[in-house]
């Protein structure tokens, strides 16, 4: 009997703060042999990447397809390429607006357009403070059109003892948002 075909996972990663949620939700997303994942990491996320992290983007998910930024022939452009979701994390608030206003420049606003048109599942995960009104709005008109809202906003129930706690606890609710099981936290009343 065949093996089922991998779950594609779409990855892309924008210039805000916050490249450790990224490190580490592509490091797990590849550590699972039943994932493919598919990394997009912009011109602006590779250099925070970079400063943040010391890594380019090929080094941060071994094994991942990883796609031009520019490309817009790549499979995550068209919307009769099927995955099983979608993240932009760390998302910016420039790749915010455009996802909100249905823009398509760029690999990343495109395929994430494509996803909200297809009802694929489309995680976003915004790294701002403070939010100005048109932050709120764009996050509003995202979340409208389908997305869903996943800020980077630590919880402490999990009483997490280090930053790679803290962090995991993130990834583990973009994890849940995939239906995607995993140990990464305690969770509530457990």
């Amino acid at each position: 009997m065949n093996a089922a075909p991998p779950q594609r996972i779409v990855l892309a990663v924008t210039g805000a703060s916050g490249m450790p949620y990224a490190v580490a939700l592509a490091r797990e997303l590849a550590a699972r042999p039943e994932i493919e994942t598919h990394l997009i990491v912009s011109r602006a996320g590779a250099q925070v990447l970079e400063l943040e992290c010391g890594l380019t983007p090929a080094q941060i998910a071994p094994g991942a397809v990883l796609h031009d930024p520019e490309d817009l022939a790549a499979p995550p452009a068209s919307g009769s390429w099927r995955h099983s979701g979608m993240v932009v994390c760390p998302c910016s608030m420039a790749s915010l607006a455009a996802v909100a206003g249905g823009l398509g420049s760029t690999l990343i606003h495109r395929a994430a357009d494509v996803a909200l048109k297809e009802g694929f599942p489309l995680i976003l995960v915004p790294r701002e403070t403070p939010l100005s009104r048109i932050h709120l709005e764009n996050m509003l008109a995202a979340q409208a059109a389908g997305a869903v809202m996943l800020p980077a906003m630590p919880g402490f129930y999990h009483r997490p003892a280090t930053l790679d706690d803290l962090v995991a606890h993130l990834v583990g609710k973009i994890l849940d948002r995939l239906n995607l099981p995993h140990a990464l936290f305690a969770r509530w009343g457990e």
